[in-house]
């Protein structure tokens, strides 16, 4: 990074190395993707926004933390983003024609991930948070926008923390069509994360695909070559963005949220989303058990979240709950179906699966509504069944 002379500045900045034509460094809370050629880029920031030629870098701010953190400088991004991306550039000595993400993910969380193909180089750079703010397109929003301001829809019309970040670097110049669809195939590689980790929206029951605030900016060399023209799914291209930005992704989640395919071998990980907490689960389950039960299941209750035998069976439910509420099942096969895979679920973590058929009996007089409550309450009660024979002789 320059200072304002144009001299090498010397301050604390880790260079974390070169990617194709383009220089990554470390600073305090920012992390910056500096031209060695001139790119085009393209970007969803508030400031040199859209498909330019001219910008000198892009870089990831770190804004804020996580939770509970109100900073005046922050309404500045919204009412005057010129100046919040003035101040950042002349505190770090960046150009002023630069592209600037922003988050509350750590940066040292950072992860960059490159994938080659004779010759062909594509690098995502991604941090990443959906603690807070994970949501399923289509959710309901919480503000609108009128006259250049945001109007509240839901009371505060604030957004929770959380954001993925991308900034895909690519060694080959694009053509103009190819840049904006390298956007879309990202932004696929993303969501197929969030839905193999089984990520939960937070302002639905569904599974979530982004989050309010994500943000993605695509850098390509112009180097005067031919440029590709597609970004797609049948293009090596797009194999090699899809492939990067899902590596990359799937690290910053690991290492800001500790998400991993492990950490979310857990029943409550899956029906989280319908309204249930670990409070509302151990009290509903224990309120099926004898005391003496009941007490065991409490001390032991991560024990049982997190047996594989159960996940699935738990998994099993949940994916018939979405199939039916999506219209693949018809609602008129619910009950038996429910009624069938819980029994599965009830022998799980029982470890008796001779016993099925006659939990399926006992599940028979269980209400069975379609809704988030009537859902929970049988999978409950599944499992209370279960636990209730897990011990016996």
């Amino acid at each position: 990074m320059l200072d304002e002379r144009g001299e090498q500045k010397t301050e604390d900045a880790m260079k974390l190395g070169i990617y194709g034509n383009v220089e990554v460094h470390r600073v305090d809370k920012m992390l910056v993707v500096q031209f060695l050629k001139p790119h085009q880029v393209i970007s969803t920031c508030r400031v040199h926004g859209g498909l330019h030629d001219g910008l000198e870098c892009v870089f990831n701010h770190q804004s804020c933390e996580p939770a509970a953190h109100s900073r005046k400088e922050l309404k500045t991004i919204i009412s005057n983003p010129e100046e919040y991306l003035s101040g950042l550039c002349s505190r770090y000595a960046l150009p002023l024609n630069s592209a600037s993400l922003g988050t509350a993910a750590n940066m040292n969380y950072a992860s960059i991930e490159t994938e080659r193909f004779r010759g062909l180089e594509v690098t995502a750079i991604c941090t990443g948070g959906v603690e807070g703010n994970a949501g399923r397109v289509g959710d309901p929003a919480s503000v609108w926008e009128e006259n250049g301001s945001f109007r509240p829809l839901d009371g505060t019309g604030r957004e929770p923390a959380g954001t993925i970040n991308t900034i895909l670097v690519i060694n080959r110049e694009l053509s103009r069509g190819a840049m904006v669809r390298s956007i879309m195939t990202a932004t696929e590689a993303k969501t197929a994360v969030l839905q193999e980790l089984a990520v939960s929206s937070r302002y639905s029951d569904g599974l979530a695909t982004g989050t309010g605030t994500d943000q993605i900016a695509v850098a390509s060399a112009l180097n005067g070559e031919q440029p590709l023209t597609s970004a797609g799914k049948h293009a090596k291209l797009g194999e090699l963005i899809g492939r990067s930005v899902q590596q990359a992704i799937r690290k910053t989640l690991s290492l800001q949220n500790g998400l991993t395919p492990e950490s979310q071998r857990s029943v409550l990980a899956h029906i989280r989303r319908f309204g249930a907490t670990r409070d509302s689960m151990v009290d509903a389950i224990t309120a099926r058990l004898d005391d003496g039960t009941g007490g065991v299941f409490q001390r032991n209750f991560d024990g049982f979240d997190r047996d594989p035998m159960a996940v699935g069976a738990a998994c099993a439910l949940v994916h018939l709950r979405d199939k039916t509420a999506w219209g693949i099942l018809p609602e008129s096969c619910w009950k038996e179906q429910l009624v069938l895979y819980g029994a599965l679920l009830a022998a799980a973590v029982a470890h008796r699966h001779e016993h099925c058929s006659r939990y399926a009996g006992q599940l028979e007089h269980e209400a069975a509504g379609t809704g988030n409550d009537e859902f929970l309450k049988f999978l409950f009660a599944c499992c209370a069944l279960g636990y209730s024979e897990k011990w016996k002789e």
